[in-house]
């Protein structure tokens, strides 16, 4: 049984394929592309306190992280506002001081896997805000951005970057196929308080 990144999870395959001797079942849990969708019923506090926590709680390095919240355009520029302050409460440092939110990620090379991401934001779509970070350690403040469609993203991005998808709210099935289609499913986030628009989010 193996959790972590998917390329590490096709490498160990191919190795007990290769092994001679009897077949060795493996089960390889490898993270996602996990989404929250948001309707314009859902409480704006609530979902910012869930989103960050989700997002960006242990520098976003959990399987489970958020990492695309799907808004409604008549309220977009509110949420992101609001998520813009949030981000900019949080005390990144030492993660042995009480008073830090988030801490470094895990070594250089997932900050450079970071930074080479980010700047893919600022070239291919629009990085919303982002967090100093400390200068020493391996550390990347949180991020926010707005890309296109879910397809933009090929990948999981282990980190606290926070990628936003604005959609029409007659077009949610528009939407979430691009999401659908990339074929990864770990973690989902509703807020609402209409069930309706939870049963279309899980059909779509």
């Amino acid at each position: 049984a193996f959790t972590g990144g998917t390329e590490t999870a096709w490498a160990i395959n191919r190795s007990l394929a290769a092994r001679p001797g009897p077949i060795i079942p493996f089960i390889a849990e490898t993270g996602g592309l996990n989404a929250m969708f948001v309707d314009t019923t859902a409480l704006r506090e609530q979902v910012i306190d869930d989103v960050v926590a989700s997002a960006v709680g242990a520098a976003g390095q959990r399987c489970s992280a958020l990492r695309i919240l799907f808004v409604p355009r008549d309220t977009a520029d509110s949420l992101i506002e609001g998520l813009k302050g949030a981000m900019d409460a949080l005390i990144l440092g030492d993660p042995s001081d009480p008073r830090t939110d988030i801490g470094p990620v895990i070594d250089g090379e997932a900050l450079s896997g970071l930074k080479a991401h980010g700047e893919r934001l600022a070239r291919e779509a629009k990085v919303l805000h982002q967090v100093p970070a400390p200068e020493t350690g391996s550390f990347f403040g949180p991020l926010l951005a707005e890309i296109p469609a879910a397809d933009f993203l090929e990948r999981e991005v282990f980190g606290p970057i926070l990628h936003i998808v604005r959609y029409d709210s007659a077009r949610l099935e528009a939407a979430a196929g691009p999401l659908a289609a990339r074929g990864y499913g770990l973690t989902l986030g509703i807020h609402t308080r209409i069930e309706g628009f939870a049963d279309q989010v899980r059909q779509a």
